[in-house]
């Protein structure tokens, strides 16, 4: 049943007069991560910018499934006015992906994902995550468990078995198989690659192209879980365009998970102890600057200071973190990204990550990746701004919902006649990959810098 929604506030009404704040001692959560967060709260007027651009409201048509309507929940949860155990209410914070596009969209800067968060963990200890949930969370808690995972995926999907049980199975069991089979890498850059060498991450001998200035930082690659699992050819490819760019590579031992799932789902405690194991890693390392190649971890990294902005021995050790951390197309584009030399003939749609362009707000960056590679037919992609039903683990939790999300994503890529879609995240990757699959469809699903590293020669050989 939708829960009843007050008229929203006059934008002439200050917010602070009108309702209980975090400061006010009839706080009904005092101490919750909501109350903490609460000031963001203040800065919504209510105008409705984000309904447009929020992808369950687009599909549900329900204003408690937007961010507007979130966040009179919210605060209604803080006047005490709805229980925090309240099933009916918990299920519109259930159902939003966290894309953050509605940030994007608003005006008044409401910091939308960092109350989704405060919220979450606010109710988690009344009614939980899902056993799904609990699962995925507490294997990527634990490095030696998801090693073991990974490793085991891998297996399994070098079989072939993933996709033939994809094509096979009922949709909701066939889903996650699609995933795993759309992990692997597409048959056009086995074709492409195999003759050439790939740079190794931790080469620091590397030529300089040659009319460039040696750039000066030492670089870190933010391995990832996933990427180094599933996607370790996303990782030579960063790796070799890294180097052919003139850039010195370090490896970083005793890298951990993100934490951003534990983050999105609620679990701050989990997700401030992966973010402590990686600063102390990353500090280790003689690196000037960590380079990340999947969007949401890129964006996860970029909050550590927030995250622990509240703990004195680690929060100027979190923001100096954050400050060095770069999307790879980020660092490409602001020094210039190198034209590629070899042609590559392919239709290419690009489709940027939630977390890359809502998050991190890098928007330019991955198309002047895609531009510099000679031979590629670039056709835009309508919508893309809007969410493909990834969002870490929610395509396993809310799986209906993000198969709604993502079957107008779907479309539109139909829509482009491409060949390949071109994304910067592994979640993203493997939702469309799957969706794409288990349509029939012949589409695949790229990292922009597999493509760019596609069009450069092998290492040790840059052109100028």
């Amino acid at each position: 049943m939708p829960i009843p929604m007050r008229e929203p506030m006059p934008p002439s009404i200050s917010s602070s007069t009108a309702h209980v704040t975090a400061a006010t001692p009839g706080c009904a959560l005092p101490g919750t991560p909501l109350q903490q967060a609460a000031a963001g709260l203040d800065a919504c007027v209510h105008c409705g910018f984000c309904l447009p651009a929020c992808p369950t409201y687009v599909n549900l048509e329900d204003e408690n499934d937007s961010p507007r309507g979130r966040l009179v929940l919210m605060r209604r949860l803080l006047d005490g006015e709805i229980a925090l155990a309240d099933e009916g209410v918990a299920r519109h914070f259930d159902r939003c992906l966290g894309c953050r596009a509605c940030e994007t969209a608003c005006p008044s800067g409401v910091p939308y994902g960092e109350l989704l968060e405060a919220t979450r963990a606010t109710m988690r200890p009344v009614r939980g995550i899902p056993r799904v949930a609990q699962v995925v969370l507490t294997v990527f808690r634990h490095h030696v468990l998801l090693r073991a995972a990974l490793a085991g995926a891998r297996a399994v999907r070098a079989t072939g078995l993933p996709r033939v049980l994809a094509r096979l199975l009922p949709r909701r069991l066939a889903f996650p198989f699609a995933m795993l089979a759309a992990s692997a890498p597409a048959p056009w850059r086995r074709r492409l690659l195999a003759p050439r060498a790939r740079a190794a991450v931790g080469d620091a001998h590397v030529k300089t192209p040659e009319g460039a200035a040696p750039p000066t930082p030492v670089v870190t690659l933010l391995e990832g879980c996933v990427m180094s699992g599933l996607f370790r050819h996303v990782n030579d490819a960063t790796a070799h365009v890294l180097a052919y760019h003139g850039y010195r590579s370090c490896e970083t031992q005793g890298q951990r998970c993100c934490g951003a799932l534990h983050a999105h789902a609620g679990d701050l405690e989990g997700a401030r102890a992966l973010a402590r194991e990686n600063i102390a890693a990353f500090e280790r390392t003689a690196a000037d600057l960590i380079v990340v190649n999947a969007a949401g971890c890129g964006a996860m990294l970029k909050q550590y200071g927030h995250l622990l902005h509240d703990d004195p021995a680690w929060s100027a050790r979190a923001e100096a973190l954050s400050s060095r951390t770069r999307d790879v197309s980020e660092l490409l584009a602001a020094a210039g990204v190198r034209a590629g030399t070899i042609p590559i003939g392919l239709r290419v749609t690009h489709d940027p990550p939630c977390h890359q362009m809502h998050a991190q707000r890098v928007v330019r960056p991955p198309m002047a990746v895609l531009e510099a590679v000679p031979g590629l037919e670039l056709v835009p992609l309508e919508d893309a701004d809007q969410c493909c039903g990834s969002a870490g683990i929610y395509n396993l939790v809310e799986p209906d919902t993000s198969d709604a999300v993502l079957a107008p994503k779907l479309a539109r890529i139909a829509d482009t006649h491409a060949q390949i879609v071109a994304t910067g995240n592994p979640g993203c990757h493997m939702q469309i990959g799957a969706g794409l699959l288990l349509s029939g469809s012949g589409v695949t699903v790229a990292h922009p810098i597999e493509l760019l590293a596609a069009s450069y020669p092998e290492r040790g050989s840059p052109r100028p």
